[in-house]
């Protein structure tokens, strides 16, 4: 279960990452605007754009994934197919911010559908192992 929790711990900082590069497209923009940053990451183009989308889908993916964990918890055992599955789901979200970042549209989007598949596999395997 350990394990299981370090990739939801992983999942859980990765809106945080994403803000990184966010983070540098805004002060690229004329300064980090404190007051007002969503303003200010609305008006970004081209990279800043992108880093902002990925950094609000980051948080998106989050509630996929955490459901996900809350089914394994509920089944009370941790399968290396789980595994597999929540490494999977880590390694395509990461995968996806990378994507973002270099404007790889169609790649982002065959991760992403990786990332759901990895989650909602991870779902049904739990599932599967409730008596």
């Amino acid at each position: 279960m350990a394990d299981m929790l370090l990739t939801l711990l992983i999942v859980a900082v990765m809106p945080y990452l994403a803000k990184a590069p966010l983070v540098w497209a805004m002060q690229q923009a004329g300064g980090y605007d404190n007051h007002y940053p969503r303003r200010q990451q609305a008006l970004l183009k081209d990279f800043g754009e992108r880093c902002t989308a990925a950094h609000y889908n980051s948080f998106e993916a989050l509630g996929l994934y955490i459901a996900a964990i809350v089914f394994v918890v509920a089944a009370g055992n941790v399968t290396s197919s789980m595994l597999i599955a929540a490494w999977l789901f880590v390694v395509c979200r990461l995968g996806y911010l990378l994507c973002y970042w270099l404007n790889w549209a169609a790649a982002r989007s065959l991760i992403w559908l990786g990332s759901v598949a990895a989650a909602i596999s991870l779902m049904l395997m739990a599932l599967a192992e409730l008596p």
